[in-house]
This record gives C-alpha cells, sequence and structure tokens, in this order.
C-alpha cells in the first residue's frame, strides 16, 4: 500500500514519539519498529527519519545522547521528555478523535450507497 507523503508526514509526530515513550532509542531501530508494527507498509529511510528527530528535539519533546550500545557502536539516543509526553497525549486524542469522524463518514456513505 502507498502511502500519500501527506499522510507519513502528519502521522510521523505520534509514530516517533509514541516509540520513545516505550523508552530511549536509535534511529535505526526506530526505523524497523515502524516497519514492524505496519506489518511492512511503512518503509522509512534515515532522510525521512532524522529531520523528524531533529524537529522534535528543537521543540523540546525529545532530547538526545551519544551512548554506547550493546555491541560497542556508539549511536545516538533519543528520549521523549515531559513536554513530549504531553504532546503524545494531545495526538492521541486529535488522531482518535479524527478516526472516529472518518468512521462516521465512511459508515454514512456505506449505508446510502447500498440502498
Amino acid at each position: 500500500m502507498d502511502f500519500s507523503k501527506s499522510l507519513i508526514a502528519a502521522s510521523s509526530k505520534p509514530l516517533i514519539l509514541g516509540i520513545l515513550q516505550q523508552g530511549p532509542n536509535y534511529g535505526y531501530d526506530i526505523i524497523q519498529q515502524i516497519k514492524t508494527l505496519s506489518g511492512g507498509q511503512l518503509e522509512w529511510a534515515d532522510g525521512m527519519l532524522y529531520p523528524v528527530l531533529h524537529r522534535l528535539e528543537k521543540e523540546g519533546l525529545v532530547t538526545s545522547q551519544w551512548n554506547q550500545s550493546d555491541n560497542g557502536r556508539h549511536r545516538k539516543y533519543y528520549a521523549i521528555t515531559e513536554l513530549g509526553k504531553a504532546a503524545i497525549h494531545q495526538e492521541q486524542e486529535h488522531w482518535l478523535a479524527m478516526h472516529h469522524v472518518l468512521q462516521k463518514l465512511w459508515s454514512l456513505n456505506s449505508k446510502t450507497s447500498h440502498g
């Protein structure tokens, strides 16, 4: 399934914050989690992820820190801030409200097109 660029852009903030809410993480693993969560339907590249992470960091929603991973590699880990936790809660409310409206609309359209 091909998702529009605008839908991917709109969903990037709640996706990343939701993943970081589970604990600090680094870029490659965030990309892999998005792929896994979407059943392989969303495949992000580095060029899509890092600009969003940098924007979230500028907004104070995430912080970053260089750490050594289990295999000895230095990786930049991102963590959600308290402000980020408040933002994910707000994002969740907005997305659930939008989902509810679309579901209602599509249900109405389905009923009118069948009879």
